[in-house]
């Protein structure tokens, strides 16, 4: 028994059916827009994310498989998807209304892999540039009425992806939707969940409910009107298919008359004009909202990136901290550097009577370009310690940073999994290069003695003895060996204090302060390139804090042209 329930949709005005400049302009309006939300990506694990990045999906997919299209080329076709859950007999329904196989079906599932469309031979040129064509199996007929295009969609709820998401898609790209269901199936949930979303963006439905027992067909019937009619579907028609049976070939066309008689009346120019109308009608009414979620979505990954770059400001607060104490403590003084200051100071060195004598450089002249000469391997010495040592400071720092992020605050993973472990540690050895380099290569002379506000005798006197003492010890050392004792000290070579604190007093432990200060920075420096690192990460255009404005501003061109 074939009923039909309710009539076929009533004709609408045209709206933008009837003005094809404004439909043009309204295209590429949409063109831009779908270019704009194809490079929004959303990259920010954070709560609602994961319904965002599906809702962008479906509204590519409108925008481009169906708005787009349909606003180009306003005499195509109404494309009809055929849809519905597994087992429904979607492909059965198409080859009944054709009168021939162009889908395969059978019990083997999911039956439909590739979607089929198939169309009238007339219909091809107009159906040419349809985007979906790329996706489908194209079949021609003389039986599927001018003016419309039937396309057999996979499974819903396919245990396959692929199909899931080629049936999400072309669905979106529809002006009707012809959704099967079956007596046994009528009231899961998915497909009430689809079709939810249908009438949210005033898609055109009709139903088709398949294999029905002729017993159960009064209960089964008015329990699917009631359901239509809580959903807000209560005007969509809806076609009776018996079950028929076993079948060992195609269904009998006879079964689906009704459904194909209605058909073929929107198939006529009015009938067809008025589906696409409706349904054009309702996808750009759904559109201002749908992009406005969009830009919510987009605006809450540009506040989330807002609170991980506060956060990163003060998560390496103790590390910095601990690093200035790392070098204060004579981390980079340890080692190496330690080792070859033993070398130059051992007895008969070239530094053995500046360090155990009277500490009196004057007595050692002339050994100034010698001892130079021979305190160039110490700096070499301390400038390859101290990058080590803020080589690894900065790898810790790297390392706290990860798991700060990765445990904590929205969207830290991804932050962290944005970073390319071996790019970082390449860039960071070019970085502590740099800083050692500058830090060996800061002025180290200790040149000036400051003798005060309005000085005594007595001062004037201890400043001229203090300057007299640290030129003689610049002569015995020789510029550069001056710099490499005080850089010595500075890092924490146990002695080299001693040793600056004899050769040039007060002046040269000042110096020395300075020195180790500078080196603390050059430590705190290395967690602050890490940060520094994490923040660039951030700066992509998704996270700009102008983000959701072109999207807004995509739309506001649309609503005057709507």
């Amino acid at each position: 028994m074939n009923t039909q329930a309710a009539s076929a949709p009533e004709p609408g005005n045209g709206d933008i059916l009837d003005r094809p400049r404004t439909a043009a302009s309204l295209a590429d309006a949409m063109a831009d827009l779908v270019r704009d939300v194809r490079a929004t990506v959303l990259p920010l694990e954070i709560p609602g994310v994961r319904a965002a990045r599906e809702s962008r999906t479906r509204l590519i997919d409108q925008l481009a498989d169906h708005l787009v299209p349909r606003l180009r080329t306003l005499s195509a076709p109404a494309v009809v998807v055929v849809a519905g859950s597994t087992g429904a007999g979607k492909s059965t329904i198409v080859n009944a209304l054709v009168g021939e196989e162009v889908s395969p079906a059978g019990v083997l599932r999911p039956t439909t892999r590739r979607p089929v469309l198939v169309h009238h031979p007339l219909d091809a040129e107009l159906l040419a540039e349809h985007p979906v064509l790329a996706a489908v199996d194209v079949q021609v007929s003389e039986q599927v009425p001018r003016g419309i295009a039937l396309l057999d969609a996979p499974d819903l709820d396919s245990v396959e992806e692929a199909n899931r998401r080629a049936a999400g898609r072309l669905l979106e790209a529809a002006d009707l939707w012809l959704f099967v269901t079956t007596a046994a199936r009528y009231g899961d949930a998915l497909p009430w969940r689809v079709l939810d979303g249908a009438v949210a963006r005033g898609a055109s439905v009709a139903m088709v409910l398949n294999r029905v027992p002729g017993e159960s067909l009064p209960t089964v019937r008015g329990d699917l009107m009631q359901r239509l009619r809580e959903h807000g579907m209560q005007g969509s028609p809806l076609f009776v298919v018996a079950d028929a049976g076993p079948l060992d070939g195609p269904l009998d066309p006879s079964a689906v008359a009704p459904v194909h008689r209605w058909l073929t009346t929107l198939a006529g120019p009015d009938r067809a004009r008025s589906v696409i109308a409706r349904t054009l009608r309702g996808s750009l009414a759904a559109l201002r909202p749908w992009v406005d979620e969009l830009a919510e979505a987009v605006q809450a990954q540009v506040e989330a990136a807002e609170d991980l770059r506060a956060g990163l400001g003060s998560s390496l607060e103790a590390t910095e901290r601990a690093a200035r104490e790392t070098v204060v403590r004579g981390a980079v003084g340890h080692g190496g550097p330690q080792a070859r200051w033993a070398e130059l100071t051992s007895p008969g060195a070239v530094l053995d009577d500046l360090v155990r004598g009277s500490g009196r450089p004057d007595r050692s002249k002339g050994r100034g370009r010698e001892r130079s000469t021979a305190l160039a391997p110490l700096v070499e010495e301390l400038a390859r310690s101290a990058r080590g040592v803020f080589t690894a400071i900065g790898a810790g720092g790297e390392r706290e940073l990860r798991d700060w992020l990765r445990d904590g605050p929205a969207g830290g993973r991804w932050l962290s999994d944005t970073w390319d472990g071996a790019a970082r540690a390449a860039e960071r050895e070019s970085e502590t290069d740099r800083a050692a380099r500058e830090w060996v290569s800061a002025p180290t002379g200790v040149t000036e003695v400051e003798t005060g506000p309005n000085p005594d005798r007595a001062r004037r006197r201890a400043v001229a003895r203090d300057a007299r003492r640290i030129a003689a010890a610049h002569r015995a050392l020789g510029e550069d060996g001056a710099g490499a004792v005080l850089l010595a000290a500075a890092s924490g070579v146990e002695g080299a204090e001693d040793t600056v604190r004899t050769l040039f007093g007060p002046a040269g432990e000042q110096r020395v302060a300075d020195l180790r200060a500078r080196l603390a920075e050059g430590a705190a420096g290395a967690v602050a390139a890490e940060r520094a690192a994490a923040r660039a990460a951030l700066d992509v255009p998704d996270l700009a804090e102008d983000a959701a404005s072109t999207l807004r501003l995509r739309l506001a061109v649309i609503k005057g042209l709507t």
